[in-house]
């Protein structure tokens, strides 16, 4: 840990410009709160011409994705081993092509539901880092969770939900990886899976519509 998460560390302090961390890279990604980093690494794996960025405060969990990326020699990783809107505060606008929030911390009780990452602040920064077309998915097993995280997405008129029908949030997307967090099913109902794609900037002026066409999940129906 003490060799290889300095040669992984984005800088320390100004900006930080994905072109810059892999210049080569198709496109740049970023995991906020990765935990072990086990899809992180594997998303990396699978994708060795696209730079992985990861975010996560807890030191368990960084040096687990640290003993991933060693054990796959990955290269186009990159670890923010500290608060994840610190890192997303200082990359540009429209440098990230897909960004995932992968179960964040539930904050169960009502009184620490304002400690819950998905927000409206985070919201509009996620529309910010993403490019038009950039793709943005969120998964929690928690159902009033889901319900806030959907309400608060739905009011960012830059994001668009892309479900079409109640399967496309009951089911693991296609190039899910499942994690050993998932499988223990800590949360109050099975995962529910949300997933946006950045629009086009509205229109000074007009009427916000936030993903037309996409009436919002009926309360307590993600089982």
């Amino acid at each position: 840990m003490e060799t290889l998460l300095p040669a992984l560390r984005p800088p320390a302090e100004g900006a930080v410009d994905p072109a810059r961390l892999m210049p080569d890279a198709r496109e740049a990604w970023l995991e906020v709160g990765f935990g072990g980093g086990e899809h992180m690494a594997a998303q990396a794996a699978v994708h060795p011409d696209v730079l992985v960025l990861g975010a996560e405060p807890f030191l368990n969990g960084v040096a687990s994705a640290l003993r991933h990326v060693d054990a796959g020699a990955l290269r186009n990783v990159r670890i923010h081993d500290g608060d994840a809107r610190d890192l997303m505060a200082r990359l540009p606008a429209a440098s990230l092509d897909r960004l995932f929030v992968l179960f964040p911390d539930p904050w169960q009780k009502a009184r620490h539901h304002k400690r819950r990452l998905v927000n409206t602040a985070f919201s509009a920064e996620a529309a910010r880092l993403l490019k038009p077309g950039g793709r943005l998915r969120l998964a929690t097993d928690w159902a009033d969770y889901a319900d806030q995280i959907l309400k608060v997405m739905l009011a960012e008129p830059r994001l668009q939900w892309t479900a079409q029908c109640a399967g496309d949030w009951r089911r693991p997307p296609a190039d899910h990886v499942r994690t050993r967090y998932e499988s223990k099913r800590l949360g109050d109902c099975d995962p529910v899976w949300l997933d946006f794609i950045r629009g086009p900037d509205p229109t000074p002026g007009a009427a916000l519509r936030p993903s037309p066409g996409r009436p919002p999940a009926p309360p307590g129906d993600h089982a």
